[in-house]
């Protein structure tokens, strides 16, 4: 049977909006206690290297005000790295980062990165955070998260979200059907995330293995219009419906 599913929201482009004019409005830590008012299971919020848009001190107030999970997004650095062992947040998601993107678009090559990641997982573990790779939906990645240590994937479903044409969504589609079927053979928790609408988000919802999406730049977007509260509770209604035909109860 599939396992009930989580919905872990973003709230990075809250502080987007807020650093386009400095100060401190709009908050993100309100935004992220206003999205576990609406029905929220954890909170992701991505610090990246020029700090764009989450910065240090709303890692901190996170930290100190939210009582759900903390998802730590970050890239694989030893700055990270100590900014993270410092917090300990729930879990820490590992991302690949360049500075000329605009958002993150692909995902973590761990293949090729076996014997840095290897103890930089151990690290984490080690201080108690529960580590997750955000990978493509690859079995070689998958197997390479495996062997780094890592117990949870979050599989980037970008490609499907950007696909352009039916069949080219529903060849994306199937990789992560797959993708997400082989993470829980070989023992990994599988969550996912990047593009992820009201429109699209049903078929990822119904996928049995995966156990948590991470949605963000949407529902904030959306939330310029209707208001957080009701387009937390409209996601939630559709994930929860995609996940019934599935054969599972909601969360």
């Amino acid at each position: 049977m599939s396992r009930p599913l989580r919905l872990g929201v973003n709230i990075d482009h809250v502080a987007t909006v807020r650093n386009a004019r400095g100060g401190t409005h709009p908050d993100p830590v309100r935004a992220a206690l206003l999205a576990i008012e609406a029905g929220a299971d954890g909170i992701t919020a991505h610090l990246r290297e020029d700090r764009r848009h989450i910065r240090d001190e709303d890692i901190e107030r996170l930290m100190a005000s939210i009582d759900k999970p903390l998802n730590f997004e970050m890239a694989a650095t030893e700055e990270m790295a100590a900014i993270a062992l410092r917090h300990r947040p729930h879990a820490a998601c590992l991302v690949p980062e360049r500075r000329e993107e605009r958002t993150t678009e692909g995902g973590l090559d761990v293949v090729g990165n076996q014997d840095y990641l290897g103890p930089y997982v151990a690290r984490l573990k080690e201080a108690g955070i529960r580590v997750s790779l955000f990978i493509g939906a690859d079995k070689a990645q998958l197997d390479a998260a495996v062997a780094v240590g890592a117990p949870v994937v979050e599989l980037h479903t970008g490609a499907y979200a950007d696909a352009e044409t039916p069949a080219a969504r529903e060849a994306e589609l199937s990789r992560l059907i797959a993708a997400a079927a082989y993470a829980a053979e070989i023992g990994l928790e599988c969550h996912a995330g990047h593009g992820l609408s009201f429109d699209n988000v049903a078929p990822i919802a119904a996928i049995p293995t995966i156990v948590e999406l991470n949605i963000g730049h949407f529902l904030i977007g959306e939330a310029i219009f209707s208001g957080l509260e009701p387009v937390l509770t409209e996601m939630r209604s559709r994930m929860d419906a995609a996940r019934a035909v599935a054969g599972t109860p909601a969360a």
